[in-house]
């Protein structure tokens, strides 16, 4: 394979911005270029870059993704560490789903408590306009 920029972007689904950023903080090496100074890429590319999208949508950060590409590179290795590093994400996500239950419950408080008469009488502006009525800590 021997394929520019934006088919690769169209392989993998990552837009070609996404791609040059990858290159420049190394999750993917520079590509060889042509003698008019275009990149050109293979299948190792396509994979590695399918490897770190699927990696982003899980909502895997970026040095983890590159410590994972690493392991990737040696298969006969204890997964120990990538389970560790799933294992922290999950306990992420799990903090995540948590404080968005909190905000999901007081923004539904909100509503319940407005009078839907006029906005000098409405509970959701006093409510924003003090956080001190808020029923639970939140950060969005």
């Amino acid at each position: 394979m021997n394929l520019p920029i934006g088919e690769l972007a169209r392989r993998t689904g990552v837009k070609v911005p996404t791609i040059r950023f990858y290159e420049q903080i190394g999750l993917i090496a520079a590509p060889p270029r042509t003698e008019g100074n275009q990149r050109r890429y293979g299948k190792a590319e396509i994979d590695r870059l399918n490897f770190i999208r699927h990696a982003r949508e899980l909502g895997f950060e970026v040095d983890h993704i590159r410590e994972l590409l690493v392991m990737s590179q040696e298969p006969q290795a204890s997964c120990h560490q990538a389970d560790s590093i799933a294992k922290s994400h999950l306990r992420e996500v799990d903090r995540r789903i948590e404080r968005l239950q909190a905000l999901r419950g007081e923004l539904s408080r909100m509503i319940d408590e407005c009078g839907h008469g006029r906005i000098c009488d409405c509970r959701i502006i006093e409510v924003l306009a003090d956080h001190r009525q808020c029923s639970s800590e939140h950060v969005a």
